[in-house]
């Protein structure tokens, strides 16, 4: 069911969770993960069946972040969630801990180790095609980047996805339009992303990346449709909804000292107060 009001909140809690983890170390993978805050906040608030007191429970829904560097985004919602304790996000990427800046399946709620790019699409089919022959009635998502969708192994995984007819398989395309060495534009150009999808069997859908209705209702489509797999397309930015980081150009992976995330935690103050909200 959707509640706008506290899903807008829960996303803004996940970006300030994003700031905490990542300045905690002094900087990491920013950029792509602010931008996802939305996506989590409508998986992880309205739609995901997921169980925190049993992270394994086989009949879960499934999310496999193929672009395994924004898992900061997903531990930001997981904590939120009560998979782990909140604190234990400033621990991010530091000796022994338990959360590595990509996301690993150690981590309670994690479905699936990632970080080598091009590889979660085919994860997430396997997923798929499991549940389908175990009877499970489930979900499973998966996030790409668009710098990914450079690798070939994520098309190999499209044609599977629909020749297997996986209609439980909805993924996400984080299109912010940049990659570690550029815009995708400059380093490989996507061409009609939404034809390309349409052309190997997919449903596809394009939203706004911060438009949480158009979110939410684009994964209830996603979930009626027969016969074929869904993507939708999440029109957006890179560092989405804390503008000193999405004024930063080349914001894929920085350095976050303490004046930056003051700036960013200031600005998410502002945000909470518009929203009615109280500062962190």
């Amino acid at each position: 069911m959707l509640n706008e009001i506290e899903l807008k909140r829960l996303a803004w809690e996940i970006r300030k969770a994003i700031i905490y983890e990542i300045s905690s170390k002094g900087g990491g993978h920013v950029g792509g993960t602010l931008d996802l805050a939305e996506l989590m906040a409508v998986l992880y608030g309205a739609v995901m069946n997921v169980r925190p007191e049993d992270p394994s429970w086989p009949q879960r829904d499934n999310l496999v972040c193929s672009k395994g560097h924004s898992g900061p985004a997903i531990y930001a919602a997981l904590a939120l969630k009560g998979f782990f304790p909140y604190e234990k996000l400033s621990t991010l990427n530091c000796a022994n801990t338990t959360l590595p800046g990509h996301c690993d399946r150690r981590v309670p709620g994690i479905d699936a180790t990632t970080g080598s790019l091009g590889q979660g699409l085919s994860i997430a089919c396997g997923l798929a095609l499991g549940a389908r022959m175990s009877g499970y009635d489930k979900n499973v998502f998966c996030i790409l980047g668009d710098g990914e969708l450079d690798e070939g192994q994520n098309w190999e995984a499209a044609l599977f996805a629909a020749h297997h007819k996986l209609d439980q398989l909805i993924a996400f395309l984080d299109w912010n339009k940049k990659q570690i060495d550029g815009t995708n534009d400059a380093v490989m150009s996507l061409g009609d992303i939404q034809a390309k999808f349409r052309s190997f069997g997919w449903h596809v859908q394009i939203v706004g990346g911060r438009d949480i209705p158009g979110i939410y209702h684009a994964i209830e489509e996603a979930r009626s449709t027969q016969g074929q797999p869904s993507i939708v397309i999440l029109d957006t930015v890179k560092g989405a909804g804390i503008p000193c980081i999405e004024q930063i150009a080349d914001n894929h992976c920085i350095g976050v000292p303490r004046d930056l995330a003051e700036r960013a935690f200031a600005e998410l103050d502002e945000e909470a107060r518009m929203m009615g909200g109280e500062d962190r």
